[in-house]
């Protein structure tokens, strides 16, 4: 009887543990860095708005909870989303291997190349050897950052890390930066369409880089399972379609 009533016990206590940790997911935390327009960025009214903002908005509504979000810089975003001040990241975050180490990523969201960006007739090209010592802008944390220090720091190119792209551009803007390098529809339609960017352009090929999706944590596989859910909704009802056309003239879907 004694080792019935463990055995009894023992169940209990794992259904109550199991009941304990299992997520009712009525409100999404996304943590987003709002300087990378048009992707997520401010309006004049001080409202969160962009591609990734109505994506996320359109995920939450689908999985039936309320987006809040948290605005907070990139390089923070991996250490912010492990520490649960948000449940998910969404901004702009491409897929790479050291982040896979770290956080689980939902299904793409888009895929867009990176770009060099320099004063008007510069002459200056994405490699080494065009950027020799010269300055370039990178946010911290970002895949941009990674590749100009992987490719360009060690062959004599200063490579400056920044908070967030609005940053980047105010150093360029002034001089102090002979080049940046971000994504680059976030270069072409934040920057050089913008007044401020009038006198820049993209300078040489682009770069490719990968997709971009929510990050989220390695244990949240439920929460996984729900965004994966709404954006492949998404991507079959055309509803991924028409919020892509509101900010492109340009597919930005993911490739695979």
């Amino acid at each position: 009887m004694k080792k019935l009533l463990t055995a009894v016990t023992v169940a209990v206590l794992a259904v109550s543990a199991g009941a304990a940790q299992a997520k009712d997911w009525k409100q999404i935390r996304i943590g987003v860095d709002a300087s990378y327009a048009p992707f997520e960025s401010k309006s004049a009214d001080g409202k969160l708005v962009g591609f990734d903002i109505d994506l996320g908005n359109e995920i939450c509504k689908r999985v039936h909870a309320k987006c809040v979000w948290v605005e907070n810089d990139f390089d923070g975003m991996i250490p912010g989303l492990k520490a649960k001040k948000f449940d998910g990241v969404l901004s702009s975050m491409t897929v790479t291997p050291e982040r896979e180490k770290e956080i689980a990523f939902s299904k793409p969201l888009f895929e867009t190349p990176t770009a060099l960006v320099a004063k008007k007739g510069s002459g200056l090209t994405p490699t080494a050897e065009s950027l020799k010592g010269k300055s370039v802008g990178v946010e911290q944390g970002t895949t941009q950052e990674k590749y100009a220090k992987d490719n360009w720091a060690a062959k004599g190119v200063n490579v400056v890390a920044y908070q967030n792209q609005d940053q980047v551009y105010q150093d360029l803007i002034s001089g102090r930066l002979d080049a940046a390098l971000q994504d680059k529809v976030q270069a072409e339609i934040g920057f050089l369409k913008q007044a401020r960017g009038a006198q820049f352009q993209q300078a040489g090929d682009e770069i490719q880089s990968g997709a971009a999706a929510m990050g989220l944590r390695k244990d949240d596989a439920d929460l996984k399972a729900l965004v994966d859910k709404a954006i492949d909704g998404m991507m079959k009802d055309g509803t991924y379609k028409k919020i892509e056309k509101k900010y492109f003239d340009f597919d930005v879907a993911p490739k695979s």
